[in-house]
């Protein structure tokens, strides 16, 4: 075995081309794959599909070893090992369900060496007899994913994982790489310490991926909107997140009652349930997913077209790694925040409720206050969504316009009377007396004949049905809007009331403006939704997609672990009519070639006879008519 500053970056490309199909590497790929060889502490800060498991894959093959990797859930572990044996590489995972005989097999070809990476969760890896087993073989190195569960300042800390600072005690030869896709500098600096990471090797990538369309819209009819956005991606792969376990059940409903292919999915389930609607997304028997915040890290489906946010998630950071499960493959896809202020409100209720068997109530709900006051700064701003994420967490974002948000495609539009809108509304307010909630006052605007109104008089006031005909629920998202921007206030009783404030006061008077949003009917097309299809033939793709399928079913894996939409569209693209012309697809490896290669030349051979295209069989000499149908 060489000397680990010998290895090449000639020699790092040779193993990723082999196994993965790729003739280059990601930014700070290199320098991650270099600290795992020189077996150097590292923390490696990536965003979701930029590439961050290459980079503990790559040493353990270039040196010949066994690392252990820490995953959180059994399904992420399970496809991440389906879709390295996919491609060859020698790996294996440890987790609950497993029968004796399977774990016993498992770790004697672990003892033997036959596996180069190791899956295990950390309650396993830190069992006593789990710890006792591994001390004996000497491990070089541990890759933690998911790093950030182990921060308190992180979005998703799970206790379990603070434990992991005993690795650095029980095996001081080892060493220890963090990898996580959301992080900020605090978040960063906690695991480093948690972790008791030595002189680690800090890589941090950019947080950006333009090849996702923001967009965040004032939230009216929840479920219209919902389909309408999935309208766009007709047999697509599409996620809903809801806040509730009850949300993600009336979605699904309602999805499947507009003939959308749809589950749902929250931690509620039964095991076996949750296992039967993953898997039906994976092997693509459904398309969306209604789905709590317990579906984050459990899907690794390369293809979302779509992640649909019903309500407002609670911190920048689990939107970046919920939105970053969209469009893995590099290909375009759209991420759509249906936004209304009550979401705040409804999230700040939970966090109470969550912290009051904390050790320390006080200080769990100021770290969750001050993350949920970030997210809902990011939703009411109107500015370019790609630049305040860069800036969020830590990084500038130079480009004028990202061409891929609401904002920068101009499609943030104002109501044209809001000012006169706000006044109709605060004026409301004033004439009950500020002793009402918002569903009062809007019942009160539109004129509505319920006991309650009449039992107080207000059917006599001078603003009942002074909004008469518009939407309900686009008058009480434009009640919420005010109270985003602090032209109206909310007391903290158990029924909440609204009350002026000063600026409230300067907006009856006349002395401030109003600016209120509204949904935009048209969405623009993007550029590089056009460019990611240029050239490709969409028959092709669609008959490739349907053989990906096949070969799915027949291997019991799902389709994106054989290949990602991205390859399937390079391979329409290209037309390859040879197995050395196919070898040249990006993520076309070698085992894979074998594999299934020449069923995959012979789909595209008969569709480009059929359609008199020509083939790229690597001999641009060779005419068309030569090239014979299989």
């Amino acid at each position: 075995m060489k000397p680990s500053s010998n290895w090449s970056t000639a020699d790092i490309i040779a193993t990723v081309r082999r196994y993965w199909g790729y003739s280059e590497l990601r930014p700070l790929q290199e320098q991650a794959i270099r600290a795992g060889l020189e077996q150097r502490d590292s923390l490696v800060v990536m965003p979701t599909g930029g590439g961050k498991s290459l980079c503990y894959q790559v040493p353990a093959e270039l040196a010949r070893r066994t690392d252990i990797v820490v995953s959180p859930l059994i399904s992420l572990m399970k496809d991440q090992v389906d879709g390295l044996r996919e491609c060859g590489y020698p790996a294996a995972a440890l987790y609950t369900g497993m029968s004796p005989q399977a774990i016993h097999e498992t770790e004697e070809q672990f003892v033997a060496g036959r596996y180069r990476l190791l899956f295990v969760a950390p309650e396993r890896l830190l069992a006593p007899r789990f710890l006792q087993f591994i001390e004996r073989i000497q491990i070089p190195a541990f890759a933690i994913d998911e790093a950030h569960c182990i921060s308190h300042w992180g979005h998703d800390f799970r206790p379990e994982y603070r434990r992991l600072a005993e690795l650095k005690a029980r095996f001081p030869r080892a060493s220890v790489h963090a990898y996580t896709a959301t992080a900020t500098e605090r978040v960063r600096a906690d695991i480093a310490q948690q972790l008791h990471l030595n002189n680690p090797a800090v890589l941090v990538g950019t947080f950006d991926r333009p090849n996702l369309v923001y967009r965040v819209i004032p939230r009216v009819d929840t479920r219209l909107q919902v389909i309408e956005v999935l309208r766009r991606h007709s047999r697509q792969a599409a996620i809903v997140y809801c806040i509730t376990r009850n949300d993600t059940e009336g979605m699904a409903s309602a999805l499947q009652d507009h003939g959308l292919r749809a589950a749902f999915y929250h931690a509620g389930m039964e095991a076996d349930d949750r296992r039967r609607t993953q898997d039906a997304f994976a092997s693509e028997q459904i398309d969306v997913v209604a789905a709590t915040v317990a579906f984050g890290m459990g899907i690794d489906r390369s293809d979302v077209r779509c992640v649909i946010h019903a309500a407002m998630p609670k911190s920048v950071e689990h939107y970046q790694q919920e939105t970053g499960r969209a469009g893995r493959d590099g290909l375009e896809a759209e991420c759509v925040l249906l936004y209304s202020a009550a979401d705040a409100l409804r999230w700040e209720s939970l966090i109470e409720k969550s912290a009051r068997d904390a050790k320390d109530p006080a200080e769990v709900i100021a770290a969750a206050r001050g993350l949920l006051d970030h997210m809902r700064r990011f939703c009411t701003g109107v500015h370019c969504r790609h630049r305040r994420l860069s800036e969020y967490f830590g990084q500038r974002y130079s480009k004028p316009n990202c061409g891929a948000c609401d904002f920068c495609l101009n499609e943030v539009e104002g109501l044209a009377d809001a000012t006169v809108t706000a006044q109709k509304i605060l004026s409301c307010v004033t004439r009950v007396g500020e002793h009402f909630g918002a569903a009062h006052i809007v019942d009160v605007l539109l004129g509505a004949d319920t006991e309650r109104v009449r039992r107080w008089g207000h059917e006599k006031l001078t603003t009942y049905a002074l909004m008469k005909g518009a939407n309900r629920k686009a008058l009480t998202n434009m009640v919420y809007q005010l109270l985003d921007q602090d032209l109206l206030e909310r007391s903290n009783d158990e029924f909440p009331v609204l009350r002026l404030n000063e600026a409230s006061w300067e907006v009856l008077r006349g002395q401030r403006a109003v600016r209120l949003l509204q949904p935009k009917k048209k969405v623009a097309k993007t550029r590089f939704d056009e460019q990611s299809w240029e050239e490709v033939d969409p028959g092709l793709f669609e008959s490739l997609r349907i053989l990906r399928r096949e070969i799915a079913r027949e291997r019991s894996v799902p389709a994106y672990v054989l290949l990602s939409d991205a390859t399937l569209r390079d391979m329409a693209r290209l037309r390859p009519g040879s197995p050395a012309a196919l070898l040249r697809v990006r993520g076309v490896g070698e085992r894979k070639l074998a594999d299934f290669g020449q069923r995959f030349l012979e789909v595209i051979a008969s569709y480009c006879y059929d359609n008199r295209l020509p083939l790229d069989t690597g001999d641009s000499n060779r005419p068309y008519g030569e090239r014979r149908r299989k």
